[in-house]
């Protein structure tokens, strides 16, 4: 089983790369493959809104969306990480799921979804909420923890001090790997849940 992993930091070993570090180890110690991707740091566009991808099967801009689509495709779980900017996630970041969940034509249906936030002090909550909403309007379960999946740090690296925080990525990280093993079996007993055909109501005529 593989999890890709998201840094949605611009700092590549910040307090967000603190909480990915401690889920990777447990990862691999649950026998998980991973991989972070650091996107942080990337220059990558909104979504405009052409209905290209609609037609090319992928997003009309390359730059990292293309890339890691297929990696998306291919993994069982996706952890995104992200620092709190004025209670949000990092803009980037942001940019690069929009057109990246929009764009894949794939079904995400029973892929496990994580989302882990960092920040000195406040807005963590409702960055780990904008983040879901990724997840949930996708069929993807939500990995949850032992409190929102959140820790503290100030200057770079501090989260290490912050034991809750990563007693916190812990727990998630066991309990995600429990759900995708879990999911797994039951993908083979069962199969997936059937669905029907999609309805669209718009609210203006």
């Amino acid at each position: 089983m593989k999890v890709l992993m998201l840094n949605g930091s611009p700092r590549a070993n910040g307090n967000t790369s603190v909480a990915l570090k401690e889920m990777e180890k447990v990862f691999r110690q649950e026998g998980i493959e991973t991989e972070i991707v650091h996107i942080g740091n990337k220059d990558i566009r909104g979504c405009i809104a052409c209905g290209g991808c609609g037609r090319q099967g992928k997003c009309v801009f390359e730059d990292a969306v293309n890339e890691i689509a297929p990696k998306f495709q291919e993994c069982d779980g996706l952890v995104v990480g992200s620092p709190v900017y004025y209670a949000s996630a990092n803009a980037t970041l942001v940019a690069l799921l929009t057109r990246l969940f929009y764009s894949t034509p794939f079904d995400k249906t029973m892929k496990v979804g994580a989302s882990v936030v960092s920040a000195r002090r406040g807005g963590l909550s409702s960055t780990f909420d904008e983040l879901n909403k990724f997840f949930t309007i996708s069929g993807m379960p939500v990995a949850s923890g032992q409190y929102w999946n959140s820790i503290h740090g100030a200057a770079p690296g501090e989260a290490v001090q912050d034991e809750e925080g990563l007693q916190i990525m812990r727990t998630l990280t066991k309990n995600m790997t429990f759900l995708m093993k879990s999911i797994a079996l039951g993908k083979e007993k069962y199969g997936l849940p059937g669905k029907e055909a999609s309805i669209r109501t718009n609210f203006i005529r």
